[in-house]
């Protein structure tokens, strides 16, 4: 993984790129940064870049031994740690990072933007939560108490340790504060306040920024062949995650209009068969595009309030948005609209945190007819 491979964030790249050369490597870094960042990503380029044979003044080379063992993830001295569960093929003890070595270097060679959702769909997780056990802080301490075999340091990267076991993030304390020599931890967080105050303290706090539009939609373009309009309005739904930016390029705006369209008049007229259906089809849908529909839900009803006195933002929308939005602006009172705005938000938070879907969209569609139908 090199930082050219990565779109935009120079001057995050730039900042560890400096750490590097100035010989500032803190032995223990959190990379925090919301889901779908590149945080992920940079801390591999960081891996490569520092233990790279030939590195350039920007970018590891690519070319050496240790950067193509790297970027097949199979250097000895790249090891990771990342949250599992028991499947119908492993369990007890042996539910560790290294029983699911061979999933998790075919799911990162094809996605370093993913979610834990992802993931755990990636190796059959089975609908259980996943964690980093007591069992795998003892396998940590054991392999970095050896040496390195071939690189100048030896990495640990912990993938969300948000899911460490209690026990677990305790039993690592003493060697993530005093490491064997050259010897470097990578933690690789989405929620960092989650963690233990106590790893907290022993790490050095890397905030990764997420994609600004114009990165997301210049990836759109030049990495996935998305035309230019498409991928100004991916890039603005995406809220600054790639991941879910790539996840909305099959899911076409005429899809989500029709969708959005169709819920808004069955909450108007409380059609319970016709929203039990729409229900259904809204919890196939992956988690990222869940949240992105109600992003573009709560984009609507902002154009409903906005599009009658800001007609630079009717240029935003095809013609049936228009159309929708100035209809549905006419229908319902600003307050009302807000109200919507609040509901959608609520929601979009709680689908963050694993609300069961079902119950969580029909809740919210009975609440957005109330609102629609109020005195």
């Amino acid at each position: 993984m090199r930082f050219a491979e990565i779109p935009g964030l120079s001057a995050a790249k730039q900042q560890l790129i400096h750490a590097i050369k100035g010989n500032h490597v803190a032995h223990a870094q959190l990379f925090y940064g919301q889901e779908g960042s590149a945080n992920l990503a940079l801390a591999l380029a960081y891996a490569a870049y520092i233990n790279c044979k030939k590195p350039t003044d920007t970018d590891s080379c690519g070319t050496c031994e240790s950067c193509s063992k790297i970027d097949k993830l199979v250097h000895p001295d790249l090891q990771f740690v990342y949250p599992v569960s028991s499947t119908k093929s492993i369990t007890g003890k042996n539910v560790v990072s290294s029983s699911y070595l061979k999933e998790w270097r075919s799911f990162l060679g094809a996605n370093k933007y993913g979610s834990l959702v992802d993931w755990s769909a990636h190796y059959g997780a089975e609908n259980k939560q996943a964690n980093i056990s007591k069992e795998e802080s003892r396998n940590i301490i054991k392999s970095l108490t050896l040496k390195s075999f071939e690189a100048e340091y030896k990495v640990m990267i912990i993938w969300l340790p948000e899911y460490m076991n209690v026990s677990a993030a305790n039993g690592i304390l003493k060697i993530l504060e005093e490491p064997s020599e050259k010897t470097l931890f990578l933690l690789v967080t989405c929620e960092y306040e989650r963690l233990l105050t106590t790893i907290l303290s022993r790490c050095q706090l890397f905030k990764v920024p997420a994609f600004s539009d114009e990165e997301l939609q210049q990836f759109l373009i030049d990495q996935k062949g998305v035309e230019a309009d498409k991928a100004k309005k991916i890039a603005a739904l995406a809220e600054g995650s790639l991941q879910a930016a790539v996840e909305h390029i099959d899911s076409t705006e005429d899809d989500a209009h029709v969708m959005f369209r169709d819920w808004m008049r069955q909450c108007w007229g409380k059609d319970f068969t016709a929203l039990n259906g729409t229900n259904d089809s809204f919890s196939k849908l992956s988690k990222t595009a869940q949240k992105l529909f109600l992003q573009y839900a709560l984009n609507m009803m902002r154009q409903a309030v906005v599009s009658e006195y800001l007609m630079d933002e009717k240029e935003k929308l095809n013609d049936s948005e228009k159309d929708f939005a100035v209809k549905f602006g006419k229908a319902l009172t600003t307050q009302k609209l807000e109200k919507i705005s609040e509901e959608f938000s609520k929601a979009h938070y709680h689908l963050e945190r694993n609300a069961n879907v079902k119950i969580l969209f029909l809740d919210l569609s009975l609440t957005v007819g109330r609102i629609m139908t109020a005195a």
